[in-house]
């Protein structure tokens, strides 16, 4: 599994119009081939009346599923620019598809490579980028006058907070990148002078919503 990766903050539908054609681009998470293949196919039969429906997926760790396809456009000059806007962004495991409505103006081979492009960058730039961080969850037992001193720790030090439990103790579970585990409890058993236990949780990826240039 991955440290860090770079993904879609949210599935979605953004149309630009660009010398009368309408280009509208749709964008998915998807975690395997299958279901990107399903969405495709999925946009065609919705847009059957459109001129072109435009695709391109990047999927895996190591981006091991990737395909390109121009759908009726001259070769190369959609389905891979689509593709290398992915790759521009770093980005994995999204699926996009551009439907295109021919407005009467021909755009030439260039003309088609940055209006689809530009389709596809600027619905990620709207529809957002995230960053998913794998972390480790733990899980700690304090007192309860420890317990602000620990919640302020963990937001001063921007750690998310799972959940907090209160029963004889306070259960606080919050995430960990697993490289620094060792490291924070420590620092945590030295600022509570050693009244906390931990516990170690489950693996799991956090967001964090990044900004994206223009």
């Amino acid at each position: 599994m991955l440290q860090t990766y770079q993904t879609l903050y949210q599935d979605g539908i953004i149309e630009i119009e660009i010398k009368k054609s309408r280009f509208i681009c749709h964008a998915k998470r998807v975690t395997d081939e299958l279901k990107a293949t399903e969405f495709i196919q999925t946009i065609k039969k919705e847009h059957w009346k459109a001129n072109h429906n435009c695709a391109a997926y990047l999927i895996g760790d190591n981006d091991e599923h990737q395909r390109a396809y121009d759908d009726g456009e001259p070769s190369g000059t959609a389905g891979v620019p689509m593709l290398e806007v992915l790759k521009k962004m770093k980005l994995k495991n999204v699926v996009v598809v551009v439907t295109r409505y021919f407005g009467g103006t021909k755009l030439g081979a260039g003309g088609l490579i940055r209006a689809y492009s530009k389709s596809v960058s600027t619905a990620l730039q709207e529809l957002g980028i995230v960053e998913k961080s794998l972390q480790t969850e733990i899980i700690a037992t304090i007192s309860y006058p420890d317990s602000g001193k620990l919640e302020y720790f963990l937001n001063q030090e921007n750690f998310t907070i799972k959940d907090i439990s209160y029963t004889e103790k306070v259960i606080v579970t919050f995430f960990v990148s697993e490289l620094f585990i060792s490291e924070i409890k420590e620092e945590l058993t030295n600022l509570l002078n050693g009244q906390i236990s931990f516990k170690i949780g489950d693996k799991s990826y956090c967001e964090k919503r990044i900004v994206v240039s223009s």
